[in-house]
């Protein structure tokens, strides 16, 4: 494997951390209207897509591969209490 084709498969790897977490970020303040906000979307975005990687990459260790559909529960799972931690 060519360092482009790593390069393609890692960017590939972190698109659904990357759009998830920047997504829930930039709706949170539609759903928690009453809460103070936290740090800016910027930096809610970034914490949230980080745990979404941590999340993908324990799935990718504990089950050997990569697309399984337990791994994208704990990646919701985990861009949401992160979100949720964020916005108290």
């Amino acid at each position: 494997m060519g360092p482009i084709d790593l390069i393609n498969h890692l960017l590939n790897f972190a698109a659904p951390a990357l759009f998830v977490g920047t997504l829930l970020a930039m709706a949170s303040p539609f759903f928690m209207q009453k809460r103070p906000a936290a740090p800016s979307v910027y930096a809610q975005a970034a914490i949230n897509s980080i745990a979404c990687l941590i999340a993908l990459g324990l799935g990718l260790w504990f089950f050997g591969r990569d697309g399984k559909m337990a791994s994208y529960a704990a990646m919701l799972l985990s861009c949401v209490l992160s979100q949720g931690f964020l916005r108290k």
